[in-house]
């Protein structure tokens, strides 16, 4: 177990490279199931997540290589799908990493048959798998849930008219894989439209896959024969949860940060909200921007929704900004119905934070000071550390192996902008 102590009052400033995203980069791997043949992928960032996600694939008989340095994203992953040996996602690793579930699309498609567990992941609300077989069903697939698995078989796909009840991002991504080889045309009404699905189709779409109208709500795909491995490596598309967390460093710290790798076009409600609170932002181009901040904050309340609207991603990081504003602010979470445990770690911190059901109250302080803290699920890991950054004196964070979740390389970086930070065993004294 390991922990990570920041020292706070440093300003940030210089240059840091955003990796591949986390949610775009874990479908596009499990798509690799869709077709036999040798795939390969590049910019897919060094966390535990894609770890757990090529384990997984591993125990189904697809083997993968991956190559570079293991510090700024994995260079590349190539993956052997020419054989599924076993065609179920047993307990022990879907527990670790939700997005697992993601494998039933695929596995149905290919094999006719899959075996699921219910998936795990961050204790942030109940997030079910309903919509995903609501739309497996409506293509011919049929199901039976026990023991904590779900067991679904079809005999042949077919094309068919989804209309999900919300747009969620994964059922979204699980029905769209499965539709790549149905027979006939496979609509998806109020999909999600999340770049992470956009970038998903635009693999597929690699392989040979025939889809329209991603980053909208239809979804048009016409089933295909066969797919085959994409001929060139696929490049994921850059981390915007990551790319806005150390947007947010940037405005605590009154620093200035350049990002590289950033989708741009993909964080531009994120952007209108920076500068609402007082941030400058100059873009240099469609992967690039700095942001810098210098006096007092803004207070900007934020409802959470999704893509186009504010992430509920960005939720902790931002409620953590708000905290040290100049006045009184709100967030109201309209995602997850669990997704405020971070508020009462931050309550250690000094920040006067009051919830009622899912909005929060939040009135800003001078000054954070340090304390010890608990990290509750990824997103909340990242908000106590950008509270470490400004407190008066030394935050601890234990709990970190959520960070390694969704940010790779966080401490590095960090330390590379100028921040007093480090990563320690949970035993251990530190004073940095």
């Amino acid at each position: 177990m390991h922990k990570i102590v920041v020292k706070g009052g440093s300003r940030l400033e210089g240059t840091v490279h955003i990796s591949g995203a986390k949610n775009a980069a874990l479908p596009i791997l499990i798509a690799t199931l869709l077709t036999d043949g040798v795939h390969r992928i590049v910019n897919v960032p060094n966390l535990a997540d894609i770890s757990s996600t090529l384990s997984l694939l591993g125990r189904m008989g697809c083997p993968s290589l991956i190559s570079g340095d293991g510090q700024e994203a994995v260079q590349e992953i190539t993956i052997d799908a020419t054989n599924i040996a076993f065609c179920e996602a047993p307990y022990d690793l879907v527990r670790k990493m939700r997005a697992s579930v993601l494998v039933l699309g695929p596995l149905l498609a290919r094999k006719g048959y899959a075996k699921v567990s219910l998936p795990g992941g961050c204790a942030i609300g109940n997030r079910p798998v309903d919509q995903h077989l609501k739309g497996l069903e409506a293509m011919g697939c049929t199901f039976e849930i026990k023991g904590g698995y779900i067991e679904g078989t079809v005999s042949h796909l077919k094309g068919a008219e989804i209309h999900l009840d919300m747009p969620t991002v994964g059922g979204t991504e699980n029905i769209m894989m499965a539709a790549v080889l149905a027979d006939g045309i496979t609509t998806i009404h109020n999909a999600a439209r999340e770049p992470e699905i956009v970038d998903l189709a635009n693999f597929l779409r690699s392989m040979g896959a025939r889809i329209q109208g991603e980053g909208t709500s239809t979804l048009v795909i016409d089933g295909v024969p066969a797919l085959r491995p994409s001929r060139q490596p696929y490049s994921v598309m850059g981390d915007r949860i990551e790319a806005a967390t150390y947007m947010l460093a940037a405005m605590m710290t009154r620093g200035s940060i350049t990002l590289t790798g950033v989708p741009v076009a993909d964080i531009s409600f994120l952007c209108n909200i920076v500068k609402e609170a007082g941030g400058q932002i100059q873009m240099h181009n469609a992967s690039s921007l700095t942001v810098s901040h210098s006096g007092p904050i803004t207070p900007v309340s934020v409802v959470t929704a999704p893509h186009p609207g504010f992430a509920t991603d960005m939720q902790a990081q931002w409620m953590t900004v708000m905290s040290i504003a100049d006045g009184s602010s709100t967030v109201t979470e309209k995602i997850f119905e669990n997704r405020f445990m971070h508020v009462p770690e931050l309550a250690r911190l000094g920040a006067n934070i009051q919830t009622d059901g899912r909005v929060a109250h939040i009135q800003g302080v001078s000054t954070l000071h340090g304390a010890t803290v608990m990290a509750t699920d990824l997103r909340a890991s990242a908000s106590l550390i950008l509270a470490g950054l400004v407190a008066e004196g030394q935050t601890e964070v234990l709990r970190v192996y959520h960070l390694d979740r969704g940010y790779a390389n966080l401490v590095e970086k960090m330390k590379g902008l100028g921040a007093t930070i480090g990563r320690f065993a949970s035993s251990e004294t530190v004073t940095l």
